[in-house]
């Protein structure tokens, strides 16, 4: 499944490239919550971050909103894992529905559950944008 990606996003990806050094694979720019969000190539998470967290920090200054950063997987069970960060999972399965629709089941306790949501349920619309776009995830579920 190819991304297109529209200017602003060309832009950001391009900065967040050169300014950290780590390859971007994914790029959504959330407006409503003044925040850019990169999935980064498996890998590069350390260098997308930079030491104490300096090179994000020097990215958020240059594009004057949040930046988050999410490192991709090949492995669906783990890239979902780490969409879902800084919640603890107790368990993520991928099923099939009748139409062959792939679809993440999370098991997660009460606490971990409303980190996995987020604030108005920012966190998890993300988690179900990307992994849609990056795994073809047709939807994600918490139990």
């Amino acid at each position: 499944m190819s991304i297109k990606f529209n200017s602003n996003e060309i832009r950001y990806i391009a900065l967040f490239e050169s300014m950290t050094g780590a390859m971007v694979k994914d790029c959504i720019i959330d407006d409503e919550n003044s925040k850019v969000i990169f999935v980064v190539k498996n890998g590069d998470m350390g260098l997308a971050i930079g030491k104490g967290g300096s090179t994000v920090s020097k990215v958020q200054k240059a594009v004057d909103k949040g930046v988050e950063v999410i490192e991709l997987s090949d492995d669906s069970i783990q890239f979902i894992k780490n969409l879902l960060s800084p919640a603890e999972l107790k368990s993520v399965n991928i099923t099939q529905n009748k139409s062959g629709e792939k679809i993440a089941i999370v098991d997660t306790d009460s606490v971990n559950k409303r980190i996995a949501i987020g604030k108005n349920g920012v966190n998890i619309e993300r988690a179900k944008v990307l992994a849609k776009r990056q795994q073809d995830i047709t939807n994600v579920i918490l139990k």
